[in-house]
């Protein structure tokens, strides 16, 4: 007797689509298993052979949490080097590295919550190092290219699956999961979502991620964007991952809905196909989703809808294929080409900012490096564990010797001295193995906990010297003389245990508080003070312990002893990526922490010929008068420190451009919560002030020149063409930049704005003829008053240089368009959020799904305008669609009140809105304006008559 082999399901054959394959899946998947599947680590379905999976790998500038991984320069660094071809191989290199762990660690994911393609709108914003640019044209043109590197480029399978973090119109660490973004139409259109958008269309983006934050008072988990936008923009089924913990804030922190069942429906519905929340338990989901069917807030066919997403990307990644997917099994890890494009990433992403011939320095020279980022190599949140490790310390002994090269980090030396007279000691830890932070890789790496291995200090009658660093605004940290940070693990003691600062919450940083004729010392991880008892120093409630901070040797003095010796001085200043500045916590300045004024002071007082080597994760207000040489590099991964070398040597020409303005001075900066970008005059779209560094801006070891700019208007393309040559003597490569300007136009456009770059290489006396086709398309605006892109008839300046703000050719075209034409009130009424100008004014959710609606800052005035209305031969009545209580005033081109309307009786709740009218009588065509008392919210006004 003959066994016979079951035939082989539709689902597991890969002759048919992916979308029949995933039908025939579907329709053997029970509602339980549907409803598993929909939390961020769905199970196996053994029965049918369907393996777990899990979404969200993290890998923005190389493979992070699981362990050593190469590292490359933080994203911001990446979109400093304007170079999508080398971001794009960075993107392979990662994907290749994360197919090559995932063979021996099943922990590592295939579906990568990556690129951030935040704008940088505002500079105090603490996940800066995170996005590419203030730009959204350069934004997406990295993004495209790193998405298409974690692709690949097969036809049919993904080597990885890349979502898009963070939706939309998320640039505030402070409350983040309460604060709602106002984002008007035309800064919603032209500026936020437009950088998603270009990616998204580019063709290798799996999905997105909505950020924590609210948008026109609505949860970016409930968004209709998911739908009204998003899913338009591409034929591929995009999967849709909450953020961690998010879709519980909808009600616990956002008080958005009253029950999570009605927040987790709403959710699903609204587009949301995977929900991470509650760490690798899935219990509270799955129960909060069988709930909301239960009560009819959710239907099978809203399940389907979201795990087809899901299983499509699975099957673009070959799970269902191992024989046909190309990327099965396969991989790149820690490859010497890898190892060389880090290299390179971090040599391109480099920015000379000023150079008075300091620089390149000359065979010889004597270098004094200096300064708290000397000597280190910093990792951020989203970094893997480095695999190698170059320092500017380490990169000019290699590349100078030693022997010319003289070091002072510049920290204050210090001894902390009890009230008994007794000083904090750091025992000996005796056979104590090294660890660096997260080596072992870690799912959720906020759940590391801290070393107890290590002795807990004493306090004895000498005591230990520590390095105390300053990291500004009284944020200390405090190191023993082996290297490791103080650090307070779970049983609360003091150790010397940390390799470096870091964690979710920072267990190495410290303050110190004035108390007496002392200082109390706050440990910030646990808010609590540190005190002295008989088995050890640790933190506690009560019994704080009052020190005397006793100072064997500022940091300055080493460094102007160092910067004495030598022809050069390199003060190497910035951040240390964990500590004021970062996911949870924005800046609260532009200016340089004091310790490090300190040391710059220092340096230039002992040397004049002193270069300031930034590295941040973000723009510093820094005084550059009397400083011969500054540069800016982003934490430049593993090779951050032999790529300084190699650009201070002359080995390299440095490259890199401004992603963003350099803002001169907090006073230049709008509020950090102001998302009208247009009417707050941010970036260099609309920023009037004088910058200290311009966006785009970037000097070289050469000097080019730029010519023969000419531009011809096409059928659906303008063609520009100019030539940049070489006309220095070492060889380099040059940005060059396109910008436009409307000239005329009828509402307020950019000052200028990025179309398109090139960076090219070019030997000495070598030209290049560049040619960009730029769309007719890319010269358009929202027009509110139609709600669609409008391109208007008119002149268009051309500006070609070598930055924003350097420009060297410039040209005017007259393009054709469509008309400005007034607003079509009587037919269409006036959306109230479609304003042209407004003050004291946030737009809402007109309701919990869809709309938008208008309401006063703070319950105060708010006034609003709206250009160009057109009453043709007469109106007679005005109505309003309002909730809450308050006034609408309306008025005509500034004049008297005409109308003044205010509900009778509050409504019931700021979603139950009235109709109300009056009176009024116009004809032409006029300026609206309102102005709003009270707590009202308007979402229309139509007129009649």
């Amino acid at each position: 007797m003959t066994a016979h082999t079951p035939p082989m399901p539709p689902f597991r054959d890969p002759r048919l689509s992916f979308a029949k394959r995933i039908d025939d899946l579907l329709s053997r998947l029970t509602v339980e298993e549907k409803t598993a599947f929909l939390h961020q680590f769905a199970p196996a379905v053994e029965r049918l052979g369907v393996a777990a999976f899990r979404t969200g790998q993290e890998a923005l500038h190389g493979v992070a949490w699981m362990g050593p991984a190469t590292s490359f320069p933080q994203a911001v660094g990446l979109g400093a080097t304007w170079n999508p071809e080398l971001v794009r191989r960075v993107g392979d290199a990662v994907s290749k590295e994360i197919r090559a762990m995932r063979a021996k660690d099943d922990r590592v994911g295939l579906n990568v919550w990556a690129p951030t393609v935040n704008l940088l709108r505002h500079p105090l914003w603490g996940r800066n190092e995170e996005g590419y640019s203030e730009d959204p044209k350069l934004t997406s043109a990295i993004a495209t290219a790193y998405t298409r590197g974690l692709r690949g480029d097969h036809p049919t399978y993904w080597r990885t699956a890349p979502v898009l973090k963070h939706w939309l119109a998320h640039n505030n660490e402070t409350d983040r999961s309460t604060t709602s973004s106002s984002v008007r139409p035309r800064v919603l259109h032209e500026y936020d979502l437009r950088a998603f958008r270009e990616t998204v269309e580019a063709g290798a983006v799996a999905g997105v991620m909505p950020a924590y934050n609210l948008v026109n008072g609505r949860p970016n988990h409930v968004s209709p964007y998911l739908s009204e936008h998003l899913r338009t923009w591409t034929e591929e089924d995009l999967l849709v991952c909450s953020d961690a913990g998010a879709p519980s804030n909808l009600v616990d922190s956002e008080h958005y809905f009253d029950t999570h069942e009605e927040a987790t429906a709403a959710s699903l519905v609204a587009g949301v196909d995977s929900f991470t929340d509650h760490g690798t338990d899935s219990s509270q989901m799955t129960g909060r989703l069988r709930g909301a069917l239960a009560r009819g807030l959710l239907t099978e066919a809203d399940l389907d809808t979201a795990v087809r997403r899901q299983l499509s990307v699975r099957f673009r990644l070959g799970e269902f294929d191992p024989e046909y997917d190309p990327h099965d099994a396969t991989g790149e890890f820690d490859t010497p080409a890898h190892r060389a494009l880090a290299q390179e990433a971090a040599e391109q992403a480099i920015v000379l900012l000023r150079n008075d011939g300091v620089l390149p320095l000359a065979p010889g020279t004597r270098i004094a490096v200096v300064g708290l980022l000397a000597d280190e190599c910093k990792l951020d949140w989203y970094s893997g564990t480095l695999l190698h490790r170059s320092t500017p310390l380490e990169g000019l002994y290699e590349r100078f010797g030693a022997q010319r090269v003289e070091f002072a980090e510049g920290v204050d030396r210090v001894r902390l001295k009890t009230s008994a007279g007794a000083f904090l000691h750091v025992p000996v830890a005796e056979g104590a193995a090294a660890e660096a932070r997260g080596a072992e890789g870690a799912l959720d790496p906020a759940l590391l906990a801290g070393r107890t291995d290590l002795p807990a200090l004493t306090a004895d009658a000498g005591g230990t010297e520590l390095a105390l660093v300053d990291w500004g605004e009284g944020v200390l940290t405090l190191r023993a003389p082996d290297g490791r940070y103080l650090s307070v693990a779970e049983d609360g003691y003091l150790r010397a245990s940390a390799d470096q600062p870091g964690g979710w919450i920072v267990q190495e940083t410290f303050r110190l508080e004035p108390h007496g004729n002392g200082h109390l010392l706050k440990h910030l991880g646990t808010g609590r003070h540190v005190c002295v008892s008989a088995d050890g120093v640790k933190v506690a409630d009560e019994d704080p312990e009052v020190f005397e901070l006793v100072v064997a040797e500022r940091g300055e003095e080493a460094v102007a002893r160092a910067a004495a010796q030598a022809d050069v001085v390199v003060v190497v200043a910035g951040n240390d990526p964990h500590i004021n500045g970062r996911e949870t916590e924005d800046r609260t300045t532009l200016r340089l922490p004091t310790h490090q004024e300190r040391l710059l002071r220092a340096a230039r007082a002992a040397n004049p010929a002193t270069v300031l080597a930034l590295v941040s994760a973000y723009p510093y207000a820094v005084d550059p008068a009397g400083l011969p040489a500054v540069l800016w590099t982003a934490h430049g991964g593993q090779a951050a420190g032999t790529a300084l070398a190699r650009v201070l040597a002359g080995d390299v020409s440095p490259a890199g451009r401004l992603p963003q303005t350099w803002y001169a001075d907090d006073a230049d900066l709008p509020g950090l919560l102001d998302y009208d970008v247009i009417g707050a005059r941010q970036t260099y779209l609309y920023f009037e002030g004088t910058p200290l560094f311009p966006f785009g801006h970037g000097l070289s070891y050469a000097s080019f020149a730029y010519g023969d700019l000419t531009a011809r208007v096409e059928d659906a393309t303008v063609r520009v063409s100019f030539s940049v040559t070489n006309t220095g003597d070492v060889t380099a490569d040059e940005v060059a930049q396109l910008y436009t300007r409307a000239v005329g136009a009828s509402v307020p456009r950019p000052r200028r704005e990025l179309l398109d770059h090139r960076r090219v290489t070019l030997s000495p006396g070598a030209t290049a003829e560049l040619t960009f086709e730029v769309p007719h398309a890319a010269f358009g605006f929202w027009d509110v008053a139609q709600d669609r892109w409008r391109v208007e008839p008119g002149g268009y300046e051309l500006l070609a240089g070598a930055s924003s703000e350097d420009v060297r050719l410039r040209t005017t075209l007259t393009l054709g368009g469509e008309p400005t034409l007034p607003r079509a009130v009587v037919a269409r009424g006036l959306p109230a959020a479609g304003f042209d100008e407004h003050s004291g004014i946030e737009i809402v959710d007109r309701t919990k799904v869809s709309g938008d609606a208008v309401t006063p800052v703070g319950t105060a005035t708010g006034e609003l305008v709206y250009r160009a209305c057109d009453f043709g031969r007469g109106i007679s009545e005005v109505t309003v669609e309002v909730a809450g209580e308050g006034t609408v005033e309306l008025s005509l081109d500034g004049g008297p009140a005409l109308a003044v309307l205010s509900p009778a009786t509050p409504t019931s709740g700021p979603y139950d809105y009235v109709s109300l009218g009056t009176s009024v009588v116009a004809s032409g065509v006029h300026d609206v304006h309102l102005r709003l008392r009270g707590p009202l919210r308007l979402a229309h006004v139509g007129f009649s008559g």
